[in-house]
């Protein structure tokens, strides 16, 4: 092996023509913006990478907070030998030339290699695998960046041997920071440009990128790029030249970790009566690309299991909501889900069906299972009577208020509880004058049995 494979292998120098996200990469963490749970003095994370004794680390969060950023920053601290791979570009033969390069380092000079790969879960199984041996003995010491949650994008293995970090979406006054950082650096940034841009402007861009860094500044240098100079030799960023570039807002909205967490704030928020919310997570899948037919169907889900019987109309205005969005399609299609969506978030609320058929799963689950009793068993067959299916059945409608009291069940049980919610208080009130019927009948029978005991 030759003697280069000692020596840490670090960025090429920038030459001024790298993107502006790419040349602001903070280089110390006075620098760095952001993630002030994970990075401030005395958080964890900032005691192990100053340390320089840390195990596997996994980084996971949106686009443009700092993963990448980080990881880079480490290099410049490691005394180990780093190595940064693409995972979306790599290849196995890659992966598997920088293993067999550590290797031989460790034996050969004692030193470890730090692999940072970023997009990790972009991995297959196999080169997950591949990793595995060498991150458990200590040869590698990786940090993976990714965008998608680790505990259901990277194999369980390798997330069970690394640390896992969280990183959050930055926040406006954050991307605020990191533009007024590119606007007075002179040797990375813009300084030496003489921008103007106020504060209106500064904020829109902040409010456009969404939490991501690099969308902020990619805007801010392509501004830079476009806009003339003034008599005073100043470059004017105004709001209307910010607009022509922007045109339509950039949503942070993947179809993996954003897709469950919208959908699941959705939801909840018509499971909590605002319809306000509910809507405001509505627009955010919309806008971001989200299959209506896919909304349309949780709506129906939530018409049983969040509002039931108290308002049976709920899943008739779902179902027909998933029909129409078939068949309408967008945009149009969004009025339809944001009037089911108001009518579910403003409906009496019951989940007593949901946890009916649950209690009654477990039941059948755990317990022997129950016989169906002979009166109510079919008799639409040849030698039903016979087998004295059916005898002794007695037919709700010939009786008074169409119901008799008879047996249903060997063992009687209660699964369905109404509330006092909506249309189902009706419910209750019904089934409670069911049972008022049931007691005067067993009443009456005990009464006649005592009478014929006396006679006799």
């Amino acid at each position: 092996m030759d003697n280069e494979l000692f020596e840490r292998k670090k960025e090429s120098p920038q030459t001024g023509t790298e993107p502006l996200a790419y040349r602001m990469r903070p280089r110390s963490f006075d620098e760095f913006v952001g993630q002030r749970h994970l990075l401030d003095a005395g958080k964890a994370l900032r005691k192990l990478i100053e340390s320089d004794r840390f195990s596997s680390l996994i980084f996971f969060g949106p686009p443009g907070c700092g993963k990448t950023a980080l990881a880079l920053l480490i290099a410049g601290i490691t005394r180990k030998h780093f190595v940064s791979l693409n995972a979306i570009t790599a290849t196995v033969a890659d992966l598997r030339k920088i293993i067999d390069e550590a290797r031989w380092r460790k034996t050969n000079s004692g030193i470890k290699t730090m692999l940072f790969i970023d997009e990790i879960s972009h991995f297959n199984k196999l080169q997950q695998d591949a990793l595995m041996p060498d991150v458990e003995n200590g040869t590698i010491v990786l940090i993976g960046a990714t965008t998608h949650n680790p505990f259901f994008s990277i194999n369980r293995a390798l997330v069970s041997r690394s640390t896992i970090f969280e990183f959050k979406r930055l926040e406006q006054s954050e991307i605020i920071r990191i533009i007024d950082n590119a606007l007075a650096d002179r040797v990375r940034g813009l300084g030496n440009l003489n921008i103007r841009i106020d504060e209106d402007t500064k904020k829109y861009i902040a409010r456009y990128s969404d939490g991501d860094a690099r969308v902020a500044l990619n805007i801010l240098e392509t501004a830079a790029n476009i806009s003339q100079r003034v008599q005073d030799g100043s470059i004017v960023l105004d709001l209307s030249t910010i607009q022509q570039i922007t045109q339509r807002k950039y949503i942070s909205y993947d179809r993996e970790d954003e897709h469950y967490h919208t959908i699941s704030a959705f939801i909840k928020s018509i499971r909590g009566s605002d319809p306000d919310a509910a809507l405001y997570w509505l627009a955010k899948m919309l806008v971001g690309g989200e299959d209506p037919a896919f909304i349309a169907r949780r709506i129906l889900i939530a018409a049983s299991e969040d509002i039931g019987n108290a308002d049976p109309m709920a899943i008739v205005v779902a179902a027909s909501t998933l029909q129409a969005v078939e068949h309408v399609g967008m945009p149009e299609a969004r009025i339809c889900l944001a009037q089911a969506t108001i009518y579910l978030a403003t409906a009496p609320k019951s989940n007593a069906c949901y946890l009916a058929i649950e209690a009654a799963t477990q039941q059948i689950q755990k317990e022997m299972s129950q016989e169906v009793p002979d009166h109510l068993k079919s008799t639409g067959y040849s030698g039903a009577e016979i087998l004295g299916h059916g005898k002794g059945y007695l037919y709700p409608h010939d009786f008074q208020e169409h119901f008799v009291p008879q047996k249903y069940m060997q063992k009687k049980q209660v699964f369905y509880k109404p509330t006092d919610a909506g249309y189902e208080r009706r419910i209750k009130i019904f089934l409670q004058r069911i049972e008022a019927l049931e007691r005067q009948k067993a009443k009456g029978k005990n009464d006649k049995d005592r009478n014929q005991k006396k006679n006799s």
